[in-house]
């Protein structure tokens, strides 16, 4: 079973501004000649990693919900500038729209065990799937999806 990460994305307004920042993450990587993707530093190093890397994802709560998640690819620990130990995040180029799920705000990361996470959007058919993601969001926070 995976296991996973939620935190908030801050400075997001939205998928869209989530995915741009991504896009322009992958350009770069790829202007250097690297694999495209992305990246998010953290302070807190996570314990069981070998967990995470099984299948995880790191859930992003966006304007008080969980709206996407990206696959976590790798996970390193680097000094920074400062003499300071921080961690690594790499992620997938891929933002994967989650059904929303309201969630209060924290500082830092959470663990996330499977079973309590959102389903992908995809699974959602018919007019669900069909909604504007602002009418998702909504019935999401009144519990009607």
């Amino acid at each position: 079973m995976a296991l996973h990460l939620i935190k908030l994305c801050v400075g997001a307004d939205s998928i869209d501004d989530l995915r741009d920042w991504v896009s322009r993450r992958a350009l770069l990587e790829v202007a250097a000649g690297r694999d495209p993707h992305s990246s998010h530093v953290t302070r807190m190093v996570p314990k069981r990693i070998e967990e995470l890397l099984d299948g995880g994802s790191l859930y992003w709560v966006i304007k008080g919900q969980v709206q996407a998640r990206q696959h976590l690819l790798d996970i390193r620990t680097f000094i920074d500038g400062e003499g300071i130990t921080r961690c690594d995040l790499k992620l997938g180029p891929e933002v994967i729209e989650t059904v929303p799920q309201p969630r209060r705000a924290f500082q830092g990361w959470r663990y996330l065990k499977e079973g309590e996470n959102p389903r992908d959007l995809t699974v959602l058919t018919g007019e669900a799937a069909e909604m504007p993601s602002e009418l998702r969001r909504e019935l999401a926070e009144l519990g009607l999806l």
